[in-house]
């Protein structure tokens, strides 16, 4: 069977814009994967949302991450892998606790690294995620 497939890059309105990076990578094929960078807690304006709250900066950046993944034609149930990067000193179980709110009752939950880092791109930014979801084309 012969490989067919494109890839797309998405900056969905909603999202800041950044020219170093693309908010989400869509690659389709037999499958739709989208690939979605690492997303904050900021509004389209690039301005944060929840300085000093973990639970806070943890819903805005799923929210995001949702707006990307939609752009790409996804939602959250097709998220397979999540990367968390938590801020080393915050509260993991306070940011899981937002992550499980956001989440909901969905079955078959992704795969999740969560790891501690000492610093993130803006000395305010508490968590940030990334994600891949794929979407089986039929």
């Amino acid at each position: 069977m012969q490989m067919q497939g494109n890839v797309q890059y998405l900056n969905p309105s909603g999202l800041h814009k950044n020219p170093a990076y693309t908010q989400a990578i869509v690659v389709s094929g037999n499958a739709k994967t989208i690939y979605v960078g690492g997303q904050n807690a900021v509004d389209a304006s690039g301005n944060i949302i929840g300085k000093g709250d973990i639970g806070a900066q943890t819903e805005k950046t799923l929210q995001n991450l949702e707006t990307a993944l939609t752009a790409g034609g996804a939602g959250l149930q097709h998220v397979v892998k999540w990367n968390v990067y938590i801020l080393q000193g915050q509260s993991a179980k306070i940011g899981f606790e937002a992550f499980q709110k956001v989440w909901g009752q969905r079955p078959n939950p992704p795969v999740i690294s969560a790891i501690f880092v000492p610093a993130l791109a803006h000395p305010d930014f508490l968590v940030e995620i990334d994600a891949v979801a794929v979407i089986p084309q039929k």
